[in-house]
């Protein structure tokens, strides 16, 4: 009865530190932000951390972790055989049913059969088969039952976080009957009290404390989902802070610590480091159109058209208003200048709601980093390019990249094949280049 029971339930159908800028204000509330799901450096150092994480065991070390344990089993038999104290035939039993049950569950998950199991890594019917063989084991040599009490807690401790406690439990029952069928039969077999009394001590010892020990290993169980929810929770809470509620992107809290991170990044390393600012044209003539729930609603289709042409590295968010920040982590110029000239295409060509007189477009300024400057400076250069952008007449992008005096002329090579030239004035010591509908407009200043 309790061996179908079984059976049925086995198979079923550092919080970052910066300093403040005028640019970049950090209010009390970003301060104490704490974005401890590695803020820092998670687009560079993201994969070096997925390379040393150890978080999730891969198969083979799954399998060495369960034959270790069986190891265990066989070297304590194997030590009892050296004492005279077991059957060689027991040992040559032993190692059948560990090849055997091996082989099987290494078929099992090889074929996929255990994805129709209700519980995929089949924890359950692993534990069963171990008790199963050790009370074979005592049936064959009595003195095997020396091992049979800690290994049967060894057995149960591998699956408890996969097996419900109730099943547990009736795993527990389940060995306790079969261990008293296996008491009853060496008394049949050999009429031994000595030996029937020293079986009765055993059982009695084993049926105390393993409820006991399921109880208690029970409850870490429940502590452990206690605290994966609470996990979850507060990844969920801290994903929330970092994200714009409206649009979804980034918000400005999280923006500004990421250029702050990524700059500090560059500094450190040496990598390119390129800023965008993108700004949404007319958007008052936008509301005035649509309404503010119509801004709105623009607001969320540019976000999504942003993301949508993006690389997977690049960090997107709302600094504020209409205004938008894209930061190029270890980029040059020319891959940022590309980025930002196919979001602006594709806002361009973004069939926008007909209510709208005319066509929804961006203005974007960008620019590089130059190691040692300030995030104000950095800031406030791309920000000057993006007016020179709405200045020059909107719906373009334009680069202001540095120049040391009397460098020669740096040019970018972008889209078009007949580029015109045109002189756009700016800084000195300062080369601008403006992308106005796949046009490239170069001047040095």
């Amino acid at each position: 009865m309790a061996a179908a029971t079984l059976l049925t339930m086995i198979f079923k159908s550092g919080k970052p530190k910066f300093s403040a800028s005028e640019a970049f204000p950090l209010t009390d509330a970003s301060m104490d932000f704490d974005d401890s799901s590695a803020v820092v450096l998670q687009h560079v150092r993201r994969r070096v951390d997925a390379g040393r994480s150890g978080g999730r065991r891969t198969n083979a070390q799954k399998w060495l972790i369960a034959l270790s344990l069986v190891g265990l089993y066989l070297v304590a038999a194997l030590v009892f055989q050296a004492l005279g104290m077991v059957q060689p035939r027991t040992l040559y039993v032993l190692s059948g049913l560990t090849v055997g049950l091996s082989l099987i569950f290494w078929v099992a998950f090889k074929s996929g059969l255990h994805m129709r199991a209700h519980e995929k890594r089949l924890k359950l019917p692993i534990v069963v088969s171990a008790l199963a063989c050790m009370l074979v084991v005592v049936y064959l040599d009595p003195a095997m039952q020396i091992l049979l009490a800690p290994f049967s807690f060894v057995a149960i401790a591998y699956g408890m976080y996969r097996i419900p406690r109730r099943t547990a439990f009736l795993v527990a029952w389940a060995l306790l009957s079969g261990y008293a069928v296996v008491i009853a039969l060496h008394y049949m077999a050999q009429q031994n009290d000595a030996l029937l009394r020293l079986e009765v001590l055993h059982f009695v010892a084993l049926a105390v404390s393993l409820p006991s020990f399921i109880y208690l290993v029970g409850k870490v169980q429940m502590l452990q989902r206690i605290l994966h929810r609470a996990s979850r929770k507060i990844k969920n809470i801290q994903e929330d802070a970092q994200r714009d509620t409206l649009l979804g992107c980034f918000n400005r809290r999280y923006i500004v610590a990421a250029l702050e991170e990524q700059k500090q990044l560059s500094d450190e390393t040496g990598i390119p480091l390129c800023l965008a600012v993108i700004d949404l044209d007319h958007f008052k003539r936008i509301n005035d159109e649509l309404g503010h729930l119509g801004g709105d609603e623009v607001l969320r289709g540019f976000a999504r058209v942003a993301q949508e042409n993006v690389r997977a590295g690049d960090i997107f968010g709302r600094y504020g208003g209409e205004e938008f920040l894209l930061i190029f982590p270890a980029t040059s110029l020319l891959p940022a200048l590309n980025t930002c000239e196919r979001i602006r295409a594709q806002v361009e060509a973004h069939p926008w709601t007909g209510l709208l007189k005319s066509r929804v477009s961006v203005s974007i300024g960008v620019t590089q980093y130059i190691p040692g400057e300030s995030v104000l400076e950095f800031f406030s250069r791309s920000d000057t390019a993006m007016y020179m952008a709405k200045e020059g007449g909107r719906n373009q992008v334009v680069v202001q990249e540095p120049v040391a005096k009397g460098d020669p002329s740096v040019t970018v090579e972008l889209l078009g094949e007949d580029p015109e030239a045109q002189g756009i004035e700016g800084a000195e010591g300062t080369v601008i280049t403006a992308v106005r509908h796949g046009r490239r407009l170069v001047s040095e200043i």
